[in-house]
């Protein structure tokens, strides 16, 4: 089953369907980034585009810290 998440940016509303098991931790996301009662400019996009790259990046670094780690013992 999906569900549909919506979002205002730059005056215009984005909708995404995801799978139920996953909209309640992507709309728990998205309300840390996102205002989501009402607009979002496209800098806050981008901002916010920047910051969970940043994040993906920092996992991937502690996973081969932890492969590394693993391939030694």
């Amino acid at each position: 089953m999906s569900k549909k998440i919506g979002l205002y940016i730059g005056g215009r509303r984005f909708d995404v369907d995801v799978e139920d098991d996953f909209a309640k931790f992507l709309e728990h996301q998205m309300s840390k980034d996102f205002n989501i009662e009402g607009n979002n400019d496209l800098k806050l996009l981008l901002q916010a585009y920047v910051r969970k790259n940043h994040e993906l990046y920092i996992q991937e670094q502690k996973i081969e810290e932890i492969t590394k780690k693993i391939d030694t013992l």
